[in-house]
């Protein structure tokens, strides 16, 4: 992960906001409300907007 902009990157998420390639600022914004950025789950995942550590958990117990 690059703390540079790299808005040519293809971000996961699917929120539309401006964060998008700017993974530093993307963690910075919801790592305070105890959240996970997109790019952390799998696609199926990412789609509910959960970003809990619990959906994390279990997107990648789903996923091994």
């Amino acid at each position: 992960m690059s703390c540079k902009t790299n808005v040519s990157m293809d971000c996961p998420c699917t929120y539309n906001c401006s964060k998008h390639g700017k993974c530093c600022e993307c963690l910075a914004n919801h790592i305070p409300y105890g959240e996970f950025p997109a790019c952390a789950f799998s696609k199926e995942a990412e789609k509910t907007y959960d970003r809990s550590f619990r959906k994390l958990k279990e997107d990648r117990e789903k996923n091994r």
